[in-house]
């Protein structure tokens, strides 16, 4: 166990501390402000204060995890070693910077609450963030930087056995609607038909024409793929299945269609099934607990996971209404546009409302691409070397990869043509 010295204990100071030292290092943690307890502790231990107390494994601490509320924090970014870092500490320190009080930055989403800038959806976006602007939003760095204190424990403690983690991956397949032209209804399929005539898109009114037949497989029908997939690999899929109420943003099939429901069914038996919570659900609390309640008819269990439509995330209203209805998890922290870490960390954490000051039993797993950040990439080469890069620099800390794909993602059709090659690249990425 690891003994940390500090001066004051602060619910910040646990939540990062057992981020790092917990869920990435393996090692268990406790803390102290009592020296002489600290001088009689005869394993792993360290101080983190202003001031060593003596020739002890010290890191200088920055004034971030001893404040409450926001403040206007003064941040450097500079180069180290192979990554960035910021909160510069002092010679005496083993490490050169704060990595405590960065990663506390990073995984509370300390600049989510500050000014910025949304897009049309009101979305936070990868451009206001820190990580995009200095350019180390390809990496890991809460884990990079965990790993470098890990060697400096190594260091003070040769003697001591550090646990190893694998890399891990965590497939999660969204799902707004089950089918582009199955169950839409008369009226909407009518519709449907004379847009794509008067926009002259035949050819999509003849695949229409021949799915309702029965001629043709909806092309957003992969859900065999989908469970001969899960079949092969160790690691549980998650599935996100929209049903809610026909709207602007979301234009998925009635959740009173019983073939919907059946398909639900069927894939619960085979994948993690959770809730895609739709646009007005995110901001409407009466919404998202109607939705919920609908879910668990449907899986007969309690919902455990949500992903929210558009990605789109209320820091901390949302989370707090996840809370309210005890969902456990959530998959909604990623960008839309953007490759990369958004919370800093390949490693799922617990969300900390910084206006109570509190770690909630919220669990966040932030995902790190998207298959529509991957359509900018124009060959399938340059799209296989970014998940590559994206899965090697996971590898490097032993991380848990969590992609995004869509149903229709596998259709293979239009822009998504090859995407089946790189969901594959991210199964066998495990067993390299």
């Amino acid at each position: 166990m690891l003994l940390v010295y500090t001066h004051k204990i602060t619910p910040r100071l646990r939540f990062t501390f057992n981020h790092i030292c917990k869920r990435i290092l393996r090692v268990p943690v406790s803390f102290t402000s009592v020296i002489e307890e600290f001088i009689a502790h005869d394993s792993l231990k360290m101080s983190y204060t202003k001031q060593p107390l003596g020739d002890e494994m010290f890191i200088r601490s920055h004034d971030l995890l001893f404040e409450q509320g926001l403040s206007d924090v003064d941040i450097n970014v500079q180069n180290w070693e192979d990554t960035k870092c910021f909160f510069f500490s002092s010679d005496k320190s083993v490490l050169p910077y704060d990595i405590f009080a960065a990663s506390f930055y990073l995984l509370s989403r300390y600049e989510e609450y500050l000014p910025h800038v949304k897009d049309e959806y009101g979305r936070y976006v990868a451009t206001e963030s820190l990580a995009y602007k200095y350019k180390f939003l390809d990496q890991p760095v809460v884990d990079i930087w965990a790993y470098k204190f890990k060697a400096v424990l190594e260091e003070f403690h040769p003697e001591f056995q550090f646990p190893e983690r694998e890399y891990r991956i965590k497939p999660v397949i969204d799902v707004p609607s089950p089918y582009n032209f199955r169950l839409k209804g008369l009226m909407r399929t009518i519709g449907a038909s004379i847009k794509d005539v008067l926009g002259l898109r035949l050819k999509r009114n003849y695949y229409r024409i021949m799915v309702l037949l029965g001629f043709q497989r909806d092309p957003y029908d992969n859900f065999k793929y989908i469970i001969n997939k899960q079949k092969q690999s160790r690691f549980k899929f998650q599935l996100f299945f929209l049903i809610g109420d026909y709207s602007t943003y979301d234009k998925g099939v009635s959740v009173h269609r019983k073939d919907y429901v059946s398909l639900i069914k069927s894939m619960a038996d085979y994948c993690k099934v959770g809730l895609k919570v739709s646009y007005f659900g995110i901001e409407d609390e009466t919404i998202l607990k109607k939705e919920k309640l609908r879910m668990e008819g449907i899986i007969n269990t309690s919902l455990v996971a949500s992903r929210n439509s558009y990605s789109k995330l209320n820091l901390p209203e949302f989370y707090r209404n996840l809370m309210e209805l005890e969902v456990k998890e959530d998959y909604t922290m990623g960008y839309v546009n953007h490759i990369g870490f958004r919370a800093g960390t390949c490693t799922p954490f617990f969300f900390y409302d910084l206006d109570y000051e509190v770690q909630t039993p919220l669990k966040i797993n932030s995902y790190h691409a998207i298959d529509y950040a991957l359509l900018k990439h124009k060959s399938l080469l340059d799209k296989k070397e970014t998940v590559q890069r994206m899965i090697a620099e996971i590898k490097k800390v032993n991380g848990e990869f969590i992609p995004v794909f869509h149903n229709y993602t596998f259709s293979g059709l239009g822009r998504w043509k090859h995407f089946k090659e790189l969901f594959n690249l991210i199964l066998d990425s495990v067993d390299e």
